[in-house]
């Protein structure tokens, strides 16, 4: 309680000078919930997934000695993960894990103070409602949501807490993509005209768990709880782990791949979701068994909605069937381009005085200059290099100790899920896709897309 007081004190000391807290005030019972500045800060995982392994083990390992963090348990309804995790996180922390079966036995033993979530994608937001409503904070691997009502459901829960929830959007903790925030929001850019967006690999086992299928039995996990409010079907160890190759339990490249780049339009633009969308496609060179398109190209109409843009379209492609896996996120204006390929900002197509003059008008030429501290997107299999996932883990660890906001917090999931999801319905009706500001809806045909 002396350390919980302290803290308590020195916040209250930080909100009385203006310095920015958490959005919602202390009650008596988050008061009991703050951590204290010497308390060591319990993390749970919440699915031992092959994200969680390969990049949220080693992001966590860089910071926690210094922050004071640890992990003591590990939530995985496959007996073989739920094992294997216990066993791997004892090995780097030096002490027991505990194994738990669900995720309520986890939360109603009291164990954690925070968790990692990294389960299938249409299980994030109702993972992370079920984490805040346990008193937990949470690190929350995009895509957010894949359908509005899981959307709305999570964003009103999280909304309602005082807890700490940061979106896996890790652009968000890259310096470059700070520094083209702020020169986009400066107005030295000029009004967003354009954005390409582009994500290409050439990857047949992408997504593919191939050597797991036959080592996943129906009686050693919860098939009924992985489907949660998903309608019911037999058992099927591909949908379990190819997850991200079926809808409805994943949209497969928007959810995956877009979220992470429209995140960014959304961030620097100030605007929270497209006007419309529409999307062409489908599967044409891994004819698998998948129902999720491996090629797609989507248009959307943004704006105008301030004085950084007048409106403008954002164009977003993938395929898996030929690339080299260097993301692409190139915005325009009048004068010129910012291209977070290089980090560079040039006057590159941008209105010379030759054809400004034809018109009676001032040429418009942006500067060439370098973003500070650049960082470069090494997507691979972690979608973002392990400096931007590091430096994003870590602003989740700070901001559980400040009780700040973190750099993705959830506003940012839910955003980027209204355009993932009005993407998915541009894909399964064919339609052009608006969103309902009033319901909260997004729109195919007229009607509320319902999968």
């Amino acid at each position: 309680m002396t350390n919980s007081r302290r803290q308590f004190i020195k916040q209250a000391a930080l909100a009385t000078t203006g310095v920015a807290l958490a959005s919602k005030s202390f009650s008596a019972s988050s008061y009991n919930k703050i951590i204290g500045a010497n308390d060591r800060v319990r993390v749970g995982v919440v699915g031992f997934s092959d994200r969680h392994r390969s990049t949220h083990m080693p992001c966590f390992m860089n910071h926690y000695k210094e922050l004071n963090f640890d992990i003591v348990a590990v939530s995985d309804i496959w007996k073989q993960r739920r094992e294997q995790g216990a066993a791997m996180w004892k090995e780097k922390m030096q002490h027991d894990i505990v194994a738990c079966r669900n995720n309520e036995e986890m939360y109603n033993s009291k164990l954690v103070d925070a968790v990692f979530i990294s389960t299938a994608d249409f299980q994030h937001a109702i993972h992370a409602a079920e984490a805040v409503k346990a008193g937990c904070d949470a690190y929350v691997e995009k895509p957010f949501a894949e359908t509005m009502e899981d959307n709305r459901m999570a964003y009103k829960v999280i909304k309602a807490s005082d807890r700490i929830v940061q979106i896996g959007s890790q652009r968000r903790s890259g310096s470059n993509y700070k520094a083209a925030e702020t020169f986009i929001k400066s107005g030295k850019f000029g009004p967003i005209t354009m954005v390409e967006l582009s994500w290409n690999v050439n990857q047949p086992g992408r997504w593919r768990r191939p050597a797991l299928l036959n080592t996943l039995k129906e009686e050693d996990t919860d098939w009924k709880r992985f489907l949660l409010n998903r309608p019911y079907e037999n058992f099927d160890a591909r949908k379990y782990l190819e997850y991200r190759l079926f809808w409805p339990y994943s949209s497969g490249l928007p959810g995956q791949w877009m979220s992470h780049q429209i995140d960014t339009v959304h961030w620097f633009s100030g605007l929270q979701h497209p006007r419309s969308v529409v999307a062409n496609g489908g599967i044409y060179a891994w004819h698998d068994g998948r129902k999720n398109w491996d090629t797609i190209t989507a248009v959307f109409d943004y704006g105008p909605a301030n004085d950084m843009t007048t409106g403008f379209q954002v164009n977003f492609s993938s395929r898996m069937h030929n690339g080299d896996e260097k993301p692409a996120e190139i915005y325009y204006s009048n004068g010129g381009e910012l291209n977070l390929i290089t980090n560079q900002v040039s006057p590159r197509g941008g209105l010379t005085k030759k054809f400004a003059d034809e018109m009676k008008m001032q040429a418009n030429l942006l500067p060439e200059l370098s973003l500070s501290e650049v960082e470069p997107v090494i997507a691979s299999a972690n979608t973002g290099g392990d400096k931007l996932t590091s430096n994003h883990i870590r602003n989740w660890m700070e901001c559980i100790r400040s009780r700040q906001q973190p750099n993705a917090p959830v506003e940012a999931g839910y955003s980027h899920s209204i355009a993932t999801i009005m993407t998915n319905a541009a894909v399964h009706t064919g339609q052009k896709v608006t969103f309902d500001e009033k319901t909260q809806e997004v729109m195919a045909g007229g009607k509320p897309f319902k999968y």
